[in-house]
């Protein structure tokens, strides 16, 4: 599958080299693909084959998109892209958005909500966004099942990333739909947990788990 990753950082870097790694076509979005810092940063990902340019070329040659941007930045650097050009295609949500006190960005409307309000013909999953990076592709490295939610409102566009994530190791039964893309507030407001657990554990490398009522057999 064609994927454009729009985000340079640590979660991008780590998405693109593990879908690239199980044979997929990665190109890696920046809002600037020839600064020489970059490619510097970026050396081991470009030896191994992945390209670097930027955010409307790598929107274009995607089947699907990755929003593995800062969330406070999310909804205007896709507006640079602009609206037909993100039309008809999956975006793969995982960003959160925090304010420089460390709050979160969006604390009424998710970032995912605010994606598909400004972008209605693009098709909005939300996931990711209660896992740390090295997680997320390395799911065999928690002791034990951890869960995976998926928000959005196209039942298509979620079985898109399902295949995605199960590339990744994900297993089925760890991936759990919320259901539309309000459910998306849910993960991400998930933050501050999120925070509390890695400062009481000393790890940001961690699951968290769905466990339901045990069933009795009659």
């Amino acid at each position: 599958m064609r994927i454009g990753i729009l985000g340079t950082g640590h979660v991008g870097q780590a998405l693109a080299t593990a879908w690239a790694r199980g044979g997929h076509d990665v190109i890696l979005g920046s809002r600037r693909p020839d600064d020489p810092a970059l490619l510097t940063e970026l050396k081991e990902l470009v030896a191994a084959g992945l390209r670097i340019e930027d955010s409307a070329t790598a929107v274009a040659h995607a089947e699907v998109v990755v929003n593995a941007t800062p969330g406070t930045a999310s909804v205007a650097l896709l507006d640079t892209v602009g609206a037909p050009a993100l039309a008809g295609k999956v975006l793969l949500d995982v960003a959160v958005g925090f304010l420089p006190d460390g709050t979160p960005s969006h604390p009424v409307v998710s970032l995912g909500e605010e994606i598909q309000r400004a972008f209605p013909d693009t098709r909005v999953v939300k996931t990711f966004s209660t896992i740390d990076r090295g997680v997320m592709v390395a799911p065999h490295s928690l002791d034990g099942p951890s869960t995976v939610f998926l928000s959005g409102d196209d039942p298509v566009a979620k079985q898109v990333v399902r295949g995605l994530l199960t590339d990744l190791g994900w297993p089925h039964d760890s991936l759990l739909d919320l259901g539309p893309i309000a459910t998306a507030r849910g993960q991400e407001h998930f933050a501050d947990l999120f925070v509390a657990i890695a400062q009481a554990t000393g790890t940001y490398e961690f699951g968290i788990r769905v466990v339901l009522p045990a069933t009795s057999e009659a």
